[in-house]
């Protein structure tokens, strides 16, 4: 049995089969449009596991078998942000590539309701703890960089040295979340102990490289060194890259940086995203009296 869209020639009367992976074009078109790579695994991986769900090809695929299988999530409690991005896979491959009539016909599946959870933020002395459980100073850079520049882990692993500019106390973020570039600031100490790092560790292209001269660490590997040095810190909670990027934002806001510079730094493309901050900044309750 061939594959979905596979197809037999002859060459040099030898007969061979050319199997196409039926989501070839998505792939294709989605790497055309320069969508990242995250979101092309994540929408290959959810119009995937529809074809899985249904037994079906992608020819053979109808509106109620989409409307089982996002059933089907919620009924193993995936979270709302989980099927609105199968959703949105889903709608993109069978509405934009396959041009299914049922979504020509107006087929809209409802979205669950997004949870609105507060961001985890530390405060200044459990950063520092963490900063100081550091073993060397490679460790404790991650930290200072990712909690004085509110970048992403994937910007921290893809952070050239040369876009650190050290006269300026500023960093470029090449195609960041969404494809912009954007700058943000930095803090004066930790370009000093940039300095000292370079000296060191002398890294060739990458400001965290692996093993390998030249090359990115995981962000595996950046993630490990946060969680293991907020344990190390005695911190209780779960702590991952993005809480110091929830801690920068939310300590700037407290320090009355305006929202919009804010908004910049941070790459968000909405002030509604970077408003989140203002239900955990604490400098909001300043004039209210301790009733005790």
């Amino acid at each position: 049995m061939l594959a979905e869209g596979g197809m037999v020639t002859s060459i040099n009367n030898r007969t061979t089969v050319i199997s196409r992976d039926p989501m070839h074009n998505l792939a294709q078109e989605m790497r055309l449009q320069k969508f990242s790579p995250k979101t092309i695994n994540a929408y290959l991986y959810y119009n995937k596991e529809l074809l899985r769900f249904a037994s079906k090809f992608s020819d053979d695929i109808n509106r109620q078998d989409i409307k089982d299988y996002l059933d089907c999530l919620i009924s193993l409690n995936k979270s709302s942000s989980t099927i609105n991005l199968a959703i949105n896979a889903l709608k993109y491959y069978y509405a934009n590539i396959l041009k299914r009539k049922f979504f020509a016909d107006g087929f809209e599946v409802k979205r669950p309701k997004k949870e609105k959870k507060l961001p985890t933020v530390l405060s200044k002395q459990e950063i520092a703890k963490m900063i100081c459980a550091g073993e060397n100073i490679k460790h404790k850079l991650v930290i200072q960089v990712l909690y004085s520049t509110g970048l992403r882990v994937s910007e921290l692993r893809s952070l050239k040295i040369d876009d650190i500019n050290f006269n300026r106390r500023s960093v470029l973020v090449r195609q960041g979340k969404g494809a912009k570039d954007r700058i943000t600031v930095i803090s004066q100490i930790v370009l000093d102990n940039i300095d000292k790092y370079l000296l060191e560790y002398k890294p060739t292209k990458y400001l965290f490289e692996s093993r390998e001269a030249g090359q990115k660490m995981s962000v595996r590997s950046l993630q490990k060194i946060v969680a293991n040095l907020a344990v190390q810190a005695g911190i209780q909670k779960t702590i991952s890259p993005h809480c110091l990027r929830h801690s920068f934002a939310t300590h700037q806001l407290e320090n009355n940086v305006n929202l919009r510079y804010i908004q910049s730094m941070l790459g968000h493309a909405r002030l509604e995203t970077t408003q989140i901050y203002t239900r955990v900044a604490v400098n909001q309750f300043e004039g209210i009296k301790d009733l005790l």
